[in-house]
């Protein structure tokens, strides 16, 4: 059994499919979603894989609501087995390079609204001694590009903050699963050229869930192939990599 699953970011395509992945052994999967989002569709697909399914208002940018709402779904469910941050913001690059606005919008999102959850969780299940965590990095943030450089900067500030808590998690009984995949054709990229190697909500939820069933390394790269290749990303010239796509 799975026990109980909570999806931050409910409505993620990402966060669906791995959410529906875990629905048949789970005893509850609970959908956290922005108030006033409909989450009907999402709910009625993990519904239909045989899950209990519960949906409640989740707004992670609003980081002071974040403890309580993890101890109100845990008073209402359960303790959380398994924890998926799917929650995120691409933003807008070129509006971010003359707003602050919107480079404090993105950052808040993408990374102080993760690093808070990520505490909070760590800190709940690390007083049980158990619990599984997934967070989602990206290889946008393993070296970041002049292309995406506000999304990319975020995702190399969770990517550390996520390492070094993976770090005080070890021994405590609670795994924490730091997802770099690399361009997700979904959503969030409609219009945009795919790059090499990209994957699927699908490709990203069957790795994630097929490293949860097992012990592995903290660091899942989405696909393997991407590790070889950004292996040597801190080696190309800047020149070069200056003009590299997002």
């Amino acid at each position: 059994m799975s026990g109980t699953v909570v999806v931050f970011g409910g409505r993620s395509e990402i966060g669906v499919a791995i959410a529906e992945r875990l629905a048949p052994t789970a005893s509850v999967v609970v959908l956290a979603v922005r108030p006033g989002s409909d989450a009907g569709a999402a709910a009625e697909r993990v519904a239909a894989r045989g899950a209990c399914v519960e949906v409640v208002g989740f707004d992670a940018d609003d980081t002071a609501r974040h403890r309580a709402v993890v101890a109100e779904i845990e008073e209402r469910f359960g303790a959380i087995d398994t924890a998926v941050l799917a929650f995120g913001i691409l933003g807008d690059q070129e509006r971010a390079e003359r707003d602050e606005g919107e480079v404090v919008r993105i950052l808040h999102t993408d990374f102080v609204a993760q690093a808070s959850l990520l505490t909070v969780l760590a800190d709940m299940m690390r007083g049980r001694g158990s619990g599984r965590i997934v967070a989602f990095s990206s290889v946008a943030g393993v070296r970041v590009r002049r292309a995406n450089y506000v999304y990319g900067s975020a995702k190399a500030g969770l990517d550390g903050f996520a390492s070094g808590l993976a770090d005080a998690l070890h021994g405590s009984g609670v795994d924490l699963v730091i997802a770099r995949p690399g361009f997700v054709v979904g959503r969030m990229t409609e219009g945009m050229e795919p790059a090499p190697f990209s994957s699927t909500p699908d490709e990203v939820a069957d790795a994630v869930v097929q490293r949860l069933g097992k012990p592995g390394a903290s660091v899942l790269w989405i696909p393997w192939q991407l590790r070889a290749m950004f292996s040597v990303a801190p080696f190309v010239p800047r020149p070069v990599w200056r003009r590299m796509p997002r």
